[in-house]
């Protein structure tokens, strides 16, 4: 047996096994050995997981409803010469504010300070995050394959300080969101076709990480990976709304940010 990096000894490979039964046998060939190969033993045979409740029914329904495909054209939000770039991203949580009403723009509504602090951005399509506008400054990058850039959006929902994660594509010079989501992030972040949603737990020393992936069949963003992991630095964070208070199911650590070869307005 082979010395493993842990200290236990390391299973030789069967075909491994054969090769030196091959070479051993063949330097005792002079010595009147027959040469044959010998058997290296049975191999241990791979084990399937264990099922359990065969016989118990399937769900007949989702157990939450977190926004798994978002295809939605956002409308009144120009999009010149198709360039998503140009796109307003001011304008754009207008329109969503606009067409969600209950949640946003009416006395009462859960996040109408949000629609409130809408006055306080731009008419230009800027965003200037020391003000008082909820709009986050959009990032850049291409998630969909088709060598254009998508826009990835947040926004604050406030009084609750929640973030909203939005992500946008241009489909025949229309502007379509599709990705939605909203939650208690602490950090945002952009690798290769997928966006990445990190959120404090209620664990100490654990965070949620959330991973959304382009799907070209649901012409989506789909949630690909819900996880539970340790945070870098071991502590924990703020706590996460509870599902009490109607966001979306679970998602860790530093302040929002998109990785380095995404280009910020």
């Amino acid at each position: 047996m082979l010395p493993s990096r842990r200290g236990r000894p390391a299973r030789v490979p069967a075909a491994l096994v054969l090769l030196l039964a091959t070479a051993v046998a063949g330097a005792l060939s002079g010595c009147g050995d027959t040469g044959g190969l010998r058997g290296a033993g049975s191999t241990p045979a791979a084990r399937d997981p264990a099922r359990l409740w065969p016989g118990l029914a399937p769900a007949s329904s989702p157990a939450y409803d977190i926004g798994e495909v978002e295809h939605a054209p956002v409308k009144g939000v120009a999009v010149p010469g198709g360039d998503i770039r140009g796109a307003d991203p001011v304008a754009a949580v207008r329109a969503e504010i606009a067409a969600h009403p209950g949640d946003y723009a009416d006395a009462g509504a859960r996040y109408h300070q949000t629609s409130l602090r809408m006055a306080d951005c731009g008419t230009d399509g800027t965003v200037d995050e020391r003000g008082g506008c909820p709009v986050l400054r959009p990032y850049f990058r291409d998630l969909t394959g088709d060598g254009r850039p998508e826009m990835t959006l947040g926004f604050r929902l406030l009084p609750d300080k929640l973030t909203a994660v939005r992500v946008y594509t241009v489909e025949k010079d229309r502007l379509v969101r599709v990705m939605s989501y909203d939650d208690a992030v602490s950090a945002v972040e952009l690798a290769g076709r997928t966006v990445i949603v990190r959120s404090p737990s209620e664990v100490a020393g654990y965070e949620y990480r959330l991973q959304w992936t382009w799907d070209a069949d649901q012409r989506a963003m789909l949630l690909t990976s819900d996880e539970m992991l340790r945070t870098a630095d071991g502590e924990q964070h703020t706590k996460r709304p509870s599902a009490a208070t109607g966001t979306a199911s679970p998602s860790p650590s530093a302040a929002p940010s998109a990785s380095s070869s995404a280009s910020a307005r």
